[in-house]
């Protein structure tokens, strides 16, 4: 059945679809990138430092999200909110001073990490080499910085600035340089696949800032309106953070968890078929980086119409999109994971687990992006905090028993749960269908 569009939204459907279309565009690009790095790490090194590449990286990016103290979310819903408010002058300090706390807590949280395993080896003597944790505190800072840029940048309007340095130069140049030092004879460890990430990242982040200041566009951090800016928005930005951390957990600690309570080559098993089976969110969460800053200007405008009508939009791209890319995980996930080496193919079951739940995902469309847009962060915590940590706990005393496949069916259970809960919130709380029901509701929403 073809649903007709009404005059008075085909103009914005048309500019988000075809926004979201460029973003797409460049999340495949990103996640081929991604792949081939994937695969040439894992080609060029042994299993073992492969997990500890695995191991660094999921930490750092665990890390990375609490540097951020919630300033990416925060910026992408506070820019919209003050250029709707005629604010353009704490708009432009918000953009500021987000980067400054990024900054200043991705450095403390870089520290941190490397001050704690230092005192930790005075007492504790490891098995194996502690190098990749110092390795992933190298890689915080640049991956904290380069999310909230983006995020700066997207608010703002940018696409292409915002996204082609880190998604695209960093994805090209960091595979190039490992199979570069690989034909001269060198082979990485994953400490130091870890340094030369953070090193390349540094690169692209100067690049980006020279060009948002060609552009004209607001990135540069500043300190001046800090304090102001913590006083009036620390609140949310806190909740924010939480709520950012506890997805990106939901995304990394079974990596980590598995290489402690296992072994770091079952660790570089699952992560290889995590990072596959996130390949079904590409479009839900390119079309998500257009969406989020019009559902907040057009939610705190009062245009719902215009919000369920994005809303319904992404579920449905989102929806068919990660459809497609289930079917050829089940049918040949086997096939794919061999690209990373023949040991890895035993991930197939774990890849098909995950990518069922990552399809829940997309079947609930952008129901985190609505809730973090709309003010109800809190309430995002709490359900799907308390659902994924609970599945959390299951992981911990399954894993012993049913190794990785018994952490993927963990996830799978935990994430449907929690998506399911927090659709149904926003539909009956915030008034917006976030799933793929939403289509039906553009007409009645006011």
């Amino acid at each position: 059945m073809r649903l007709p569009i009404p005059s008075d939204l085909s103009a914005l459907l048309h500019t988000g679809l075809w926004r979201s279309v460029g973003s797409l565009g460049i999340k495949i690009a990103t996640a081929g990138l991604t792949y081939l790095t994937y695969v040439a790490l894992s080609r060029t090194m042994s299993p073992d430092e492969y997990g500890h590449f695995a191991f660094g990286l999921a930490i750092a990016t665990v890390l990375a999200i609490a540097a951020g103290v919630g300033q990416p979310m925060a910026i992408l819903r506070l820019w919209p909110q003050e250029t709707v408010a005629g604010q353009q002058d704490a708009a432009i300090a918000a953009v500021r001073s987000g980067a400054m706390l990024t900054i200043l807590a991705g450095l403390a949280a870089s520290l941190g990490l490397a001050v704690t395993v230092f005192i930790t080896l005075q007492f504790v003597t490891f098995d194996d080499t502690a190098s990749h944790f110092y390795g992933a505190a190298f890689l915080v800072l640049p991956m904290a910085l380069a999310e909230y840029n983006s995020s700066a940048l997207r608010a703002q309007g940018s696409l292409w600035t915002a996204l082609v340095p880190r998604d695209i130069l960093w994805r090209l140049a960091l595979p190039a340089a490992v199979l570069g030092l690989f034909a001269t004879g060198i082979v990485l460890s994953g400490p130091d696949a870890l340094v030369l990430s953070a090193a390349l990242l540094s690169g692209m982040l100067a690049l980006q800032f020279w060009q948002a200041g060609r552009t004209s566009y607001v990135l540069a951090p500043g300190i001046a309106a800090l304090k102001a800016y913590w006083s009036r928005w620390g609140g949310i930005s806190r909740w924010l953070m939480l709520g950012a951390l506890i997805e990106t957990a939901a995304l990394n600690a079974d990596v980590i968890l598995v290489g402690l309570m296992l072994d770091l080559e079952s660790s570089g098993v699952y992560f290889n078929a995590f990072r596959t089976a996130g390949l079904m969110t590409l479009f839900t969460f390119a079309i998500e980086l257009v969406i989020a800053p019009m559902v907040a200007q057009h939610y705190h405008a009062g245009q719902m119409r215009q919000a369920q009508a994005i809303t319904a939009l992404a579920a449905g791209g989102g929806f068919l999109f990660s459809l497609v890319i289930f079917a050829i995980f089940v049918g040949w996930g086997d096939w794919i994971l061999s690209l990373f080496g023949p040991a890895y193919a035993e991930g197939t079951l774990v890849l098909v687990l995950l990518a069922f739940g990552l399809l829940f995902d997309a079947a609930t469309g952008p129901s985190k992006i609505v809730m973090m847009m709309t003010g109800h962060e809190r309430a995002y915590v709490g359900i799907f905090g308390i659902i994924m940590g609970l599945g959390f706990l299951v992981q911990i005393a399954v894993i012993p028993a049913f190794g990785i496949v018994g952490a993927a069916a963990a996830n799978m259970g935990a994430r449907i749960v929690a998506q399911l809960a927090i659709a149904l919130w926003c539909r009956w709380r915030i008034g917006l269908d976030t799933s793929l029901l939403g289509a039906f509701s553009i007409r009645h929403a006011s």
